[in-house]
This record gives structure tokens, C-alpha cells and sequence, in this order.
């Protein structure tokens, strides 16, 4: 199968962006990824999204972004899936590219928080789980992810402190990207104060939402002309898999059955095993959201990826980098934009030139969105490869 490569990366700053459009967000990335890959021309445009129609009045934003990035003409249609709708956006690229029946594909993830204030958002939030079981009870996505960290402090004996670790390891990373809502460390003691959100989630344990927009452009090797001037990335791996839309009707509330099963497919078409990783972006939107995946992709046994924070093992010199440029925690829960986030965020680390937050000698680059609780899964590993 032919090589598919990054071969441009965009991104805006993440943060409260009250003056620009969700067009004018969407076109900023854009226009930095095309200018990155040296001005090639997409001829299909895949947008992630989530929740647009809920949050901004507006849908059908495959022309919208396409019309006003002056991309009239080419296919153009928007990707939903929740929190994944990043990830499944650059699955569809890469599947479009991969196919040979496009040779150019621009993915782009974008999502407007503040068109709305308040409850809104909540609301618009609620209608990525069960709305029949879960959001007519008034159950948030914090609510529960508290249930959840509550059961698994109990199961597991985990100590009232014993998720810090994630908060401090984003907030630390997030310092050195220029890209991330937050751009200062935390200590022990601040998150040991934090306020309580929903016990046991406390301020620190939860991703603020935000606004921004990221891009790629992705096409095959042999078509990128001979003078490229990045280091090659390739997607080397992608794998999408679904559970239950309800968290009750999984049969163990604790694992994470489809982010073991997509990040293991992704792995297997790379060709590679866990220790051949060199880091991993996980969809840390809520602290036990990331130990769960660490358990279920398979960096440590259930119960035990608290540890791997605690320990200080998932920092950038640790067992396993990870949430290098900050996560979601300090970067910010840009909804549908997130896995395209984490995309650009790797190729970044692939190419060398990720700075402060460089992994020495990285090579493989594992990255993972949700959609709600492990409702959707899509998992991609990214490689750097030689000119």
C-alpha cells in the first residue's frame, strides 16, 4: 500500500475566540496547513465537527468552510462523531488517500464554544449520549465521569490525590505550547486545593471547553514534490471501532473495550508493538478517561494507570510520554477539532520540532480520540519516515 503522508499541519490558538467565526477559525488553520505543504490543492475537504448545529445554528459546514476557504467545487462534507469526530475526519482522509481515489485531501476539525453561554452548552453537550437513558435523567458527560472516578477509587483503593498526576504532567507540557489555553505548571498542592466540580472530579480533573481549529493536509508519498521541505510522516495505522451509546449497558463499566480494540487494529496495520511507541495522546477530557485508555491500550493492567501519572512514567522523559503538548487538560476540549489536534500535534513531535516538548528520538506516535465514554474510538499511529 502506497505511503500516505502529512504533508501540511495548521492550527490556531485554542482559547475564547468571542470575535471570530467558526468559518473564520476553520479558515486560519487552513490556510497555514496549505501554506506548510507548500501549497498543494485539496480535492476533497473532510470537517470535523460536533457540535455546530447545536452551538453555532449551522450545519452543512463541508460547503460553508469550503466556500470561504475558496474551495468551491470540490467534495466537501462534514464527519460526527462526538468527542472522535477529529479522529473519524482524518480516518476518512487518510481512507480517501490511501483508496487512490484522491490525491490530495485537506481534514479539518473545528468547534465554536462560545456561540453559546451556560446551559447551552451543557445541553448541546448532553446530545452526544443516550438521550432516551442518560441526558433525560439531566446526566452531564462531568456527572458521569465522576460515577465513574468514584467506582474506580473504590475498586482500586486510589487515594483522594491519586489522579493529580495527569493534571500536573498536561499543565507542564501545556507551558511550552503556544498553541494551548494554558501555559503554566501546576504543583501538587494546587490541584490537593483545587475547587470540586463533581466529586471526586475536581477543577483540574476536567478539560476546559474552547475554541480552535487544526488542519491537515494529507496526500501520497510519490506525489509530494522532490524538494518537500518537512521531515515525512506517514500514517502508518488508522482503526475506528463503536461500543454501547449508554455507559449501562456495558458489561464492565471500567474498561474500555473499543479503544483497546482501534488502537490495537492501528498498531497491528503499522505493524508494530506497544514498546515500539515513543508517545501517546490520549483523550484525557477527564482524568479517568486517560487511565482507562492507558489500561486498554495496554500500558498497564487494569487498575493500575493512575500509577503511571503518579509515578511520573507518562512524562516527556518517562515510560510513556504522554498528552506532550498538553492535552486536553491544558491545550483545551476543542470538541470536534480534537483529533485533528492531536494529529497535527504529532506530526509535529515526528518532524522534531515540537521544541521544550520534544520526545527524544521519537518515531512512532500513538494517538486516540473518544466520542462520549469510549462510545467511539479512533486510533492512529503515526510514523516518521526517511526521505
Amino acid at each position: 500500500m502506497t505511503d500516505v503522508v502529512i504533508a501540511g499541519i495548521g492550527q490556531t490558538e485554542v482559547g475564547e475566540h468571542w470575535n471570530i467565526s467558526l468559518r473564520q477559525l476553520a479558515f486560519a488553520a487552513i490556510k497555514d496547513a496549505v501554506k506548510d505543504s507548500g501549497g498543494l490543492k485539496p480535492q476533497a475537504l473532510f470537517v470535523g465537527n460536533m457540535l455546530a448545529p447545536n452551538l453555532s445554528n449551522q450545519a452543512h459546514l463541508g460547503a460553508l468552510i469550503a466556500d470561504n476557504a475558496g474551495l468551491t467545487g470540490i467534495e466537501a462534507i462534514t464527519i460526527e462523531a462526538a468527542g472522535a469526530s477529529g479522529g473519524a475526519a482524518v480516518r476518512q482522509g487518510y481512507l480517501a488517500i490511501a483508496s487512490g481515489m484522491v490525491d490530495v485531501a485537506l481534514v479539518v476539525g473545528v468547534e465554536k464554544f462560545t456561540d453559546q453561554v451556560g446551559s447551552g452548552i451543557d445541553a448541546a453537550l448532553a446530545t452526544t449520549s443516550d438521550s432516551d437513558f442518560e441526558a433525560v435523567q439531566g446526566m452531564t458527560l462531568t456527572a458521569q465521569a465522576a460515577l465513574l472516578m468514584r467506582r474506580y477509587m473504590h475498586e482500586y483503593q486510589v487515594p483522594a490525590d491519586g489522579f493529580a498526576g495527569f493534571a500536573i504532567t498536561a499543565h507542564a507540557n501545556g507551558a511550552g505550547n503556544k498553541f494551548a489555553m494554558f501555559q503554566k505548571a501546576i504543583k501538587p498542592e494546587t490541584y490537593i486545593k483545587a475547587e470540586m466540580v463533581s466529586e471526586p472530579l475536581n477543577l483540574y480533573d476536567i478539560a476546559p471547553n474552547a475554541d480552535g481549529a487544526a488542519a491537515l493536509i494529507l496526500t501520497r508519498r510519490e506525489l509530494l514534490p522532490t524538494n518537500f521541505a518537512h521531515p515525512l510522516v506517514k500514517i502508518s495505522g488508522s482503526a475506528s471501532a463503536s461500543d454501547t451509546l449508554a455507559l449501562h449497558d456495558r458489561k464492565d463499566l471500567l474498561y474500555f473495550d473499543v479503544a483497546q480494540l482501534s488502537a490495537g487494529k492501528a498498531m497491528k496495520q503499522a505493524g508494530i508493538m506497544l514498546d515500539q511507541i515513543s508517545f501517546f495522546e490520549y483523550h484525557d477530557m477527564f482524568s479517568i478517561y486517560a487511565a482507562l485508555q492507558l489500561e486498554a491500550v495496554g500500558f498497564a493492567i487494569k487498575g493500575q494507570g493512575w500509577k503511571l501519572a503518579a509515578e511520573d512514567k507518562i512524562s516527556l522523559r518517562g515510560k510513556i510520554p504522554c498528552a506532550t503538548m498538553g492535552g486536553l487538560k491544558a491545550r483545551g476540549f476543542t470538541g470536534g477539532a480534537t483529533g485533528v489536534y492531536q494529529a497535527v500535534e504529532a506530526a509535529t513531535q515526528l518532524r522534531g520540532q515540537a521544541g521544550a516538548n520534544q520526545v527524544a528520538g521519537a518515531k512512532y506516535g500513538l494517538i486516540q480520540c473518544l466520542g462520549g465514554p469510549a462510545s467511539t474510538a479512533v486510533s492512529h499511529v503515526f510514523e516518521k519516515i526517511q526521505a
